[in-house]
């Protein structure tokens, strides 16, 4: 589930004054601050609305229980909608005191100061939160929001292309799948794809240069520097282009958008992309070719370095805006719906958990067991004040799309990735 971090934040001048965290013995990850409160507004997105509102109704009757008499108003938004109305209400009096973030769209708030501190003792499971999700709500040592669930990235093909190129169980080792995929090229043909990977996929890329022990950026001190250019990412960035250059034969200045529809076409073999993107494809609407029902297998996919390629995890937060006036309340049902009772909702209904405790469960479930494999090993974006101006300007894809045409070598376009990476990471 990935989430374009919103560069335009539009809350420059507000007056930030944090609520000081006090002891409490309640479960409120703000201390007692506004715990007496009479009122709560909660935004969500319409997944909520949409997919679990058994579950914000459960939340909803623990902090009634805890707190006769309150009132309790949702609020639910698109997500092309939700930040353009957040922006105009954190400059004014009325901000909601919950809001879900896309987990890419937490730091260029956290940055401004929108959001109130959180105190992680308060919230089940925090210790054992994913390494990528926690990652999301961290700046400078605080934590500002809790993560929700999770979204991961995992392999998928077709398994009658497979057969009839002689494989007939997906791969363990990465040799194995170049070796598997060599043989569906061979077989399909130069106009097929067997690996369709489109070049622009920065989340993709970035899994091998992670896999490979190298990094966007690194941070020495207070201050932030790129990282492409290490002989570890170089390394990563080498394995991407071999893949692009053998086995991605369709349009090589393409991004991830649309990679469910193209896969449904039938001019491919596989591809390594969100979990619900195969599912997607076999719709009968997606399914151009009326064969992927019932004939995609999904996998963890192998890394080069002999374990499974880390990915990046897409999900969603949950913060508490710093101009709340029920801090302590929101914090409280923030827990009860992302705590244990809520993770098992959440599990239900196809979702990641938010936390290692509940991910290994789902490993020993065949249903679940690819996903939350692929999940173990996670990266995330670099907390740097300036990552949003990076994502803005589109850095990686150009850098990519430049590897991927043959324009750049590596070592150049890395080069002037991180240069340009390196003007804006550290400005707020």
């Amino acid at each position: 589930m990935k989430r374009k971090l919103i560069a335009a934040i539009g809350i420059a001048g507000m007056m930030v004054s944090i609520a000081a965290c006090g002891d409490s013995d309640d479960k409120s990850g703000s201390g007692g601050a506004g715990a007496d409160a009479k009122e709560l507004t909660v935004w969500l997105t319409v997944d909520a609305q949409n997919n679990w509102p058994e579950l914000v109704k459960a939340a909803d009757a623990t902090v009634k229980k805890a707190h006769p008499g309150i009132k309790i108003n949702h609020e639910y938004y698109g997500w092309p909608d939700k930040n353009a109305k957040l922006d105009a209400v954190l400059a004014t009096d009325k901000a909601p005191d919950v809001v879900e973030m896309g987990n890419t769209e937490m730091l260029g708030y956290m940055v401004k100061g929108a959001f109130a501190p959180l105190e992680t003792s308060k919230f089940d499971n925090s210790d054992q939160w994913l390494d990528g999700l926690k990652a999301s709500v961290t700046y400078e040592d605080k934590t500002y929001g809790v993560p929700y669930y999770a979204g991961g990235r995992v392999g998928n093909w077709r398994k009658d292309v497979a057969a009839s190129a002689g494989v007939k169980s997906t791969p363990k080792t990465y040799k194995e799948l170049t070796s598997d995929l060599d043989k569906i090229q061979k077989k399909e043909g130069s106009k097929f794809s067997a690996w369709y990977q489109p070049t622009r996929d920065w989340y993709a890329a970035m899994s091998f240069v992670y896999d490979a022990g190298g990094s966007i950026a690194k941070q020495d001190g207070g201050t932030w520097k790129a990282n492409l250019s290490s002989p570890e990412s170089i390394k990563g960035l080498k394995e991407f282009k071999n893949v692009i250059d053998k086995y991605m034969h369709g349009d090589k200045t393409k991004d991830e958008s649309d990679r469910y529809i193209v896969y449904g076409q039938g001019k491919s073999g596989m591809i390594f992309g969100s979990a619900w993107e195969g599912a997607t494809s076999e719709d009968p609407k997606n399914d151009k070719t009326g064969k992927l029902k019932g004939n995609l297998e999904s996998f963890v996919v192998p890394g080069p370095s002999g374990k499974n390629l880390p990915v990046f995890l897409g999900g969603s937060d949950l913060a508490v805006p710093v101009k709340s006036k029920a801090q302590g309340v929101a914090s409280e049902w923030i827990n009860a719906l992302t705590g244990a009772k809520g993770q098992k909702t959440l599990i239900a209904k196809g979702n990641l958990p938010n936390n290692k405790t509940d991910l290994a469960t789902l490993k020993s479930d065949p249903k679940t067991e690819v996903p939350a494999t692929a999940a173990e090993s996670n990266w995330f974006v670099p907390m740097a004040p300036g990552w949003g101006q990076v994502e803005k300007a589109q850095i990686l894809q150009t850098m990519l799309q430049s590897i991927g045409t043959g324009k750049k070598s590596v070592e150049a376009a890395a080069k002037d990735a991180d240069a340009a990476i390196d003007k804006v990471i550290n400005t707020k």
